[in-house]
């Protein structure tokens, strides 16, 4: 079977919101009050917690690496609690993987997000069932950019890892699709959009009603 295989953040939804108000609850726990902002610091927010606190810490001229290791299991836990109050699907997100899905195509997900949080994530939207399979940052011994996880992510989906094809948002998915030797499509929709040209990846959309048509043409 050919597979799709979507990133999450940033890719089938906009998560920011929630992710640096994770952070802002850190950087109050430490007296700073909120350090990080909604739209201006979006594409910080998606490339992880470690990167949100190192970013504030960086800000406020008190970067420590100490510090950004301990506060990390307090973001992941402050993000849990509030993990879907501001972070949306983007439009017609789900409307591309159903079609998808209705052409045969095998669809999963493959995510440098906590697979528990994902998982929770997926189910506060509502879309779990809509993914055959799951693979986030701990669920391997490695990662995205790895290719493995990818690989992974096919096979749990009942695909052929050469048959897959990776739908992302950063140059970390261009570079994970690389590796395994399958195609990227990167989407122009997200905060870091107007960088993804520079990452030549097979194909760009600017929105996910392109997706289904762009992927027949890729795979087949």
């Amino acid at each position: 079977m050919k597979t799709v295989i979507f990133d999450l953040d940033g890719t089938l939804a906009d998560t920011s919101g929630d992710l640096l108000e994770a952070a802002n609850a850190c950087f109050r726990d430490m007296g700073h009050g909120d350090v990080l902002r909604h739209g201006e610091d979006a594409g910080i927010a998606l490339r992880g917690g470690r990167m949100m606190l190192s970013h504030g810490l960086r800000r406020l001229g008190a970067y420590e690496e100490d510090v950004v290791h301990s506060y990390y299991p307090m973001l992941l836990e402050f993000y849990a609690e509030a993990i879907d109050h501001h972070t949306r699907l983007y439009p017609g997100a789900m409307e591309a993987v159903e079609a998808l899905r209705g052409e045969g195509y095998g669809v999963g997900i493959c995510t440098n997000k906590p697979e528990a949080l994902a998982e929770l994530l997926l189910r506060r939207l509502g879309i779990r069932d809509a993914f055959a399979s799951m693979v986030g940052a701990d669920t391997l011994p490695v990662r995205k950019p790895d290719p493995e996880p990818l690989r992974e992510a096919a096979r749990r989906a009942g695909g052929d890892p050469a048959l897959c094809l990776l739908v992302g948002d950063s140059d970390t998915d261009r570079n994970t699709a690389r590796a395994a030797g399958v195609p990227s499509v990167l989407v122009t929709f997200g905060p870091s959009g107007e960088e993804m040209a520079a990452l030549e990846p097979e194909a760009l959309i600017d929105r996910f009603d392109d997706l289904p048509g762009v992927v027949r043409q890729l795979l087949g």
